[in-house]
């Protein structure tokens, strides 16, 4: 690996955020034609989700493969060399058949379906994508190029290495040409750390991909049209009449996609809003190409590329969502993304991971303009008369945080919120296509922390409450708030609360801080959320929730069963294994007891912990010859740890608990103890598994266990 840039980490912010922005700009308007685009919208000039009835942040598979099967770094080694078949055992780990990440079209129509169905019967990657397997038509779709901004990511500076990334995870689903052009736009993204002249990024990445490719030869044609019209709209014209989708099969072919996107770079490489204005005003697949041009300019011009005249960064907030098997990274944002991506780049360069800002809060507010999804809203009948703003910024005692500026809050005017989303909003309700899988970031029996502070210039006092916003009956949001504390000007606080476990095993959707006025007199002046953090593992017993109707505890779960009851803890499988997963990997050790598991038919069924997607996860199963084994699964493989008889019956209740104690294993059941030793899953949340069949379960009793040295 080439020298890590100085400015590594704020220049990968940047490529999240571009591609996010990218994305969420184009997904309303998705395979519209430009001619449509212009009648109905008019030249796409920021944000449109308004004009069309759809939220701005959304399930996108552009963001949800993007930024997962980058991930495979982490699950099979950080190492240059991860091969097609890792990246595909990632795909199978994490992707929840016909429910997570891909536009499931059909087998021969969607190529990510045809790729997954090729993978889950046996035939390992770059085979799942390859011509001789799928036929042309199939392998050169646009899906390689879509996902590769974060191979990219973790290259800053070595195209050869993001091509390398890109021709290996391209490989998965996809083959020739398709897989030309994903090469060459991660090398371009790689290149831009260094440099942001657009042709000498062109020259870099056509140095990846063979001078004979029909990628080279589109692009050659339209840097020489380019250079003759002058004009973005001319350009435009010529590719649809040369490379137009009428001169290709398949629902969505990379060639005329690609092309517009290298026409956009030519003409905005150095405008960020222009880029986002011709890109997504071309038309045809707007989301995918508006997604990968705004990394790369994102990429080239640092955070400075969202400085112009449109708030690209205002309304996102930092949100993201990435549906998948791994629930607990489904509510997400671009710093943390950053985070994430920037450490396994650096460990990629042989450097250490960065040092986790303040302590290791979840919301810590280190990089320029990050709200990490905190937004600023009055509850009903709140704010007449009082006025606040929020924004990232940098104090001059304590560094950077969340500042919210206020201006004449008093009793009259009720209370401001600044809330950030824990898990899937009501919004989900209304996105279409892509389904969300996720489950809760907080839990009953977990530490809250923030850090809080007011600023010298205020004036008056003001009140503040960590609050949680969690969802009830008819699915309608329910505030529970901690204790109040008052605020005296230039004075630092530190809040704490300990999640009770009063709120009918329902799921936090949002947490934050709300502020109302601490005297008779309004409070003006800047209060700083300066971190916001939890600890520990959940206590708590997770039952179905007494207060019917809802659904969203029931979403809390990802569901990667053919069926899983709406009214109670029960899943069936027609064939295989299925599995429902709940929790997050920051999950470490703790124990699930549920008082009541009960074998209705099949085998393997049984209880998991520590699990980290579909296939990695540690088990307690019932086997079909009377046993019980401690499992460990590890992509295809299922290990017995640990093994015992054992003469169960169908239809009987059993009461199992299952601990994971730092190295150490352990399950009880029915008079016999088990115990194994296992260090490569260090956290992950529960799970229940049926085989060939049908398993239920009462209840769930979470608790904390402590290593005992």
């Amino acid at each position: 690996m080439s020298k890590l840039p100085h400015d590594y980490l704020e220049r990968v912010y940047a490529g999240v955020l571009g591609k996010l922005i990218g994305v969420y700009v184009g997904r309303p308007f998705e395979n519209w034609t430009h001619q449509r685009i212009v009648e109905e919208l008019g030249h796409i000039r920021g944000y449109v989700h308004e004009k069309v009835g759809d939220p701005l942040v959304v399930t996108d598979d552009d963001v949800s493969g993007t930024f997962q099967f980058v991930r495979a770094l982490e699950e099979h080694g950080c190492h240059p060399d991860i091969s097609s078949e890792d990246i595909g055992k990632t795909w199978l780990n994490n992707v929840i058949e016909n429910r997570t990440i891909f536009w499931w079209g059909g087998r021969g129509m969607s190529t990510e379906h045809t790729a997954f169905l090729n993978l889950k019967r046996g035939i390992p990657a770059p085979l799942s994508g390859a011509i001789r397997t799928n036929g042309r038509t199939v392998a050169e779709q646009i899906g390689a190029q879509i996902f590769i901004d974060g191979w990219a990511l973790v290259a800053p500076g070595n195209p050869s290495l993001a091509a390398k990334f890109a021709r290996a995870a391209g490989s998965v689903s996809h083959d020739g040409e398709a897989v030309y052009a994903a090469q060459l736009w991660a090398a371009m993204e790689s290149e831009a750390f260094i440099s942001q002249d657009i042709n000498h990024l062109l020259d870099v990445g056509l140095s990846t991909i063979p001078e004979e490719s029909l990628v080279a030869r589109v692009i050659g044609n339209v840097r020489k049209w380019a250079a003759e019209d002058m004009d973005w709209i001319k350009t435009r014209q010529r590719i649809e009449e040369s490379y137009g989708y009428d001169k290709f099969h398949g629902i969505c072919h990379v060639i005329p996609n690609h092309a517009i996107m290298v026409m956009a770079v030519l003409y905005a490489s150095n405008d960020f809003d222009e880029a986002m204005h011709i890109i997504n005003t071309c038309g045809w697949d707007t989301d995918c190409n508006s997604g990968n041009v705004g990394c790369l300019v994102a990429i080239m011009l640092g955070l400075s590329a969202f400085q112009g005249g449109y708030d690209w960064r205002g309304p996102l907030a930092d949100r993201a969502l990435i549906s998948s098997a791994d629930g607990g990274y489904s509510i997400n944002n671009a710093a943390r993304i950053a985070y994430d991506i920037t450490n396994i780049g650096r460990r990629l360069a042989g450097e250490g991971n960065l040092e986790p800002p303040k302590r290791d809060a979840q919301f810590h507010f280190s990089l320029p303009g990050s709200v990490q999804g905190f937004q600023l809203s009055w509850p009903s009948g709140s704010g007449q008369g009082a006025s606040a703003v929020l924004q990232q910024r940098v104090n001059g005692t304590h560094g950077p945080g969340l500042a919210i500026d206020v201006k004449n809050l008093g009793i009259e005017q009720g209370q401001i919120e600044v809330l950030t989303q824990t898990f899937t909003p009501k919004e989900v309700l209304d996105m279409e296509t892509y389904e969300l899988m996720a489950s809760p970031l907080l839990y009953p029996g977990q530490e809250l922390r923030a850090n809080v502070y007011t600023g010298d210039e205020g004036v008056g006092q003001i009140t503040v409450r960590l609050r949680l916003k969690v969802y009830g009956r008819n699915d309608e949001l329910v505030v529970v708030d901690g204790g109040s504390t008052l605020l005296d000007p230039g004075e630092y606080y530190y809040l704490h609360w300990k999640i009770p476990d009063s709120m009918d095993s329902q799921p936090i959707e949002k947490v934050g801080l709300v502020f109302s006025a601490g005297s008779s007199s309004p409070y003006s002046g800047t209060v700083w959320l300066d971190s916001l953090s939890w600890e520990g593992v959940p206590d708590m017993v997770l039952r179905v929730p007494r207060q019917q109707p809802c659904e969203f505890w029931h979403r809390a779960w990802v569901n990667g069963a053919d069926n899983f009851s709406k009214y109670s803890f029960l899943i069936a499988q027609g064939q295989g294994e299925g599995i429902i997963i709940y929790g997050t990997r920051e999950w470490t050790n703790y124990s699930i007891t549920v008082p009541n598991f009960t074998i209705k038919l099949g085998a393997p069924g049984g209880l998991a912990i520590r699990v980290q997607g579909i296939n990695r996860y540690y088990a307690v199963t019932f086997t079909a010859d009377k046993r019980i084994n401690i499992v460990k699964a590890h992509d295809a493989h299922r290990s017995v740890l640990s093994s015992a008889a054992f003469p169960w019956e169908l239809d009987c209740t059993y009461r199992v608990t299952l601990k994971a104690d730092y190295h150490e294993i352990s399950v009880e059941v029915g008079g016999i103890k088990l115990q194994a030793t296992d260090i490569q899953y260090e956290g992950g949340g529960l799970g229940l598994i049926a085989t060939d069949g049908c398993v239920s379960a009462d209840c769930f009793v979470i608790s904390s266990v402590f290593f005992n040295n």
